[in-house]
């Protein structure tokens, strides 16, 4: 509605071409005097966050995890997480004219990456910490588009689709194998026992946490999160170096929750009964083979289409697609930062694996003695920062108490009690009242029409005199 109010169109050809236009002016909003494509690009970005579970409204993406693993790896890989990332890089033409608004996409997106990623460390549910990476993965994307590199963004888009789907549906095998059971602290040992499921979800714990050989070759996040790191740290902004380090931090909190994922289902002792490690088995091929085209984007896809998303063939790939100002063009910055920005996120990936290493192969018992020794941090990231209490507290335990106030007074008491139940029940108390006038006795009878002769006559001299 505000884009129709302010151009009298929504088409995008004809907003795009009337956005120049509309840069240095201002709109009234909500009392308040502000710039129009400010205005506007943040109300976009809003819905987005919702759309996309970008911090403060990302509770539902973890929770639409329960369903069907399929179903999952659809929701976060490819279709309805990714709509906001989409439209962001899509209304690039806008967003160029609004830096107010990329400068918020980006720290959202930037926090996001690092809120969820803290999360997906301590989360014991095997698809619940992919569902945690899913949503520090679109924070990645959204900072890229918030630093004007949308290419980037939809690289990083692209090639998550294949990785991400990868972990869902080979997380699916493992809960198959071991019987319905998600709780990773219940598996352990079984490498041996579904050795392809295991391999896939080596590519795609690989392929998540950007693992590659710089120069030579890389799995596909190498390329795609590599290219939006460089080029937040190409912005040369506040809010770009803030996404920058935050998403590199982040890179080995990916890292280290993909391993220690790794390690705890399929590695060390069993921690499951004795029947459920008596029925592990490998999936069967209808479960296996759609897998394999996953594992192979996870491999490749990076490799394959790095050039014409971020590089020398981006210009002809995208076309009139995007749009990025010079001075925003930060993917043409990465491909020219220091040495060490391109190496630094595959170096926080290799610190994020050796600490998983050291903590559930080598000693074990240290992820227990830690979380004993900081109780409180242990248990504000389980707890996920308490925003679903937060939430309850705020949000839905007021709504429920106004819903069963309109309910029981409004509706009840005063709608259902002064109408219809109330004049129902009215009729029904005199009817009964009038019923105990019919008492069948005919003295009763003739005493009431006595009284009625004396009242009539009385009636009939007063008015007579």
């Amino acid at each position: 509605m505000g884009v129709y109010f302010v151009f009298k169109n929504v088409g995008f050809d004809a907003v795009f071409k009337a956005t120049p236009g509309m840069a240095g002016t201002s709109i009234d909003f909500l009392g308040m005097h502000l710039a129009t494509m400010d205005t506007l690009c943040l109300l976009l970005f809003i819905g987005a966050m919702g759309k996309s579970a970008q911090f403060l409204l990302h509770t539902w993406l973890p929770d639409a995890m329960e369903g069907p693993t399929p179903v999952s790896a659809l929701i976060h890989a490819a279709t309805m997480v990714t709509a906001g990332v989409f439209m962001v890089c899509r209304l690039s033409p806008m967003f160029e004219y609004a830096p107010i608004a990329l400068a918020v996409v980006t720290f959202v997106g930037a926090i996001t990456a690092f809120f969820a990623a803290t999360v997906g460390l301590v989360q014991n549910d095997i698809k619940r910490v992919i569902a945690y990476s899913t949503c520090s993965q679109l924070g990645y994307m959204f900072f890229a588009a918030g630093v004007s590199a949308y290419g980037a963004s939809m690289f990083h888009l692209f090639t998550h689709a294949f990785f991400k789907a990868l972990l869902f549906l080979a997380a699916g095998s493992v809960i198959h194998a071991m019987s319905g059971e998600q709780d990773m602290r219940k598996m352990g040992g079984i490498w041996r026992l579904i050795p392809t499921t295991y391999a896939l979800m080596w590519i795609g714990n690989l392929a998540l946490a950007g693992i590659g050989i710089p120069g030579v070759f890389g799995f596909a996040g190498f390329y795609s999160k590599d290219v939006i790191l460089e080029a937040a740290w190409a912005a040369h902004s506040g809010v770009g170096q803030f996404a920058f380090w935050l998403g590199e931090v982040s890179a080995a909190m990916t890292a280290f929750y993909s391993w220690r994922l790794l390690f705890m289902t399929f590695h060390g002792k069993p921690r499951a009964d004795r029947e459920t490690m008596h029925h592990v088995h490998e999936s069967p091929l209808v479960m296996l083979v759609p897998l394999l085209p996953l594992a192979a984007g996870a491999l490749a896809a990076g490799y394959i289409f790095n050039a014409h998303f971020v590089g020398a063939q981006m210009e002809s790939f995208w076309q009139q697609s995007l749009l990025v100002l010079g001075p925003h063009n930060t993917i043409e910055g990465a491909h020219s930062a220091p040495e060490w920005v391109g190496v630094s996120p595959l170096g926080f990936a290799l610190v994020g694996i050796a600490a998983a290493y050291v903590m559930y192969i080598a000693v074990p018992s240290l992820p227990a003695r830690l979380a004993g020794a900081m109780r409180p941090l242990y248990l504000f990231l389980l707890n996920k920062w308490y925003f679903d209490e937060l939430y309850e507290f705020l949000l839905v335990a007021p709504a429920k108490l106004l819903g069963r106030g309109l309910w029981k007074i409004g509706d009840g008491a005063l709608i259902d009690g002064l109408g219809p139940d109330g004049v129902a029940t009215l009729t029904r108390n005199l009817a009964r009242r009038a019923g105990l006038l019919q008492s069948g006795y005919v003295y009763h009878y003739a005493f009431a029409m006595l009284i009625g002769v004396v009242l009539l006559v009385s009636w009939y001299l007063y008015w007579m005199r």
